[in-house]
């Protein structure tokens, strides 16, 4: 008996094995906000929780730009993607966060933060798309905004509105944006869990 365990278990597979399958990683290409100005739009989540409208908050601690969501990642395919990162040419620019508002007021979705940033995070956008599609990432048909997500609208109410019309004409904060981050995201009961695999410095 001990013998057939014995050789079941040396015809197991190793981990990642069983039927063959992938490992896959969820992954984004992001810009990252300074700490100063996340803490700053903590304050923004605080009044934005005083609506009546039903909210999921982003934890501030993982307020980010994103500069291409791509999906679920074959692991071995992610050494190519982090070279194709590299290879962009930029330089740091400048950008300012700063009004609050929501991706489109009649079904709104998302509240995010606007950021004015000279156009520079479109320029970028658009090389991260040229770079990637040879590996097969889909080019995104919408247009690029920068933005930083705040919360998520699971249920609309007038009283959204009210707060952000009275955050209206506020700005959080000025920054340079120095780099890019290729960042891993594990869903969990919890929320997202963020990795950074990737950081690109210009």
């Amino acid at each position: 008996m001990l013998a057939g365990l014995i050789g079941v278990l040396e015809r197991l597979p190793l981990v990642g094995e069983w039927n063959n399958s992938t490992i896959m990683v969820r992954a984004f290409v992001a810009l990252e906000l300074p700490g100063e100005i996340r803490e700053r739009l903590m304050g923004v989540q605080e009044k934005l929780r005083g609506c009546s409208a039903l909210l999921t908050i982003v934890d501030p601690a993982l307020i980010h730009i994103t500069l291409k969501f791509l999906g679920e990642v074959e692991e071995k395919d992610l050494p190519k993607v982090s070279a194709a990162l590299r290879s962009i040419p930029f330089t740091p620019f400048a950008a300012t966060v700063g009004t609050v508002t929501v991706n489109n007021p009649k079904r709104p979705h998302t509240v995010w933060c606007t950021v004015s940033d000279g156009g520079e995070g479109k320029k970028l956008f658009q090389q991260v798309e040229g770079v990637l599609a040879p590996l097969g990432f889909e080019r995104e048909s919408r247009g690029f905004t920068p933005h930083a997500t705040l919360a998520r609208v699971k249920a609309p109410d007038p009283s959204l509105f009210t707060v952000i019309r009275a955050l209206d004409g506020i700005t959080y904060g000025d920054c340079m944006f120095r780099g890019m981050k290729l960042k891993k995201s594990t869903l969990t009961p919890r929320g997202p869990v963020y990795e950074d695999l990737l950081e690109t410095i210009w």
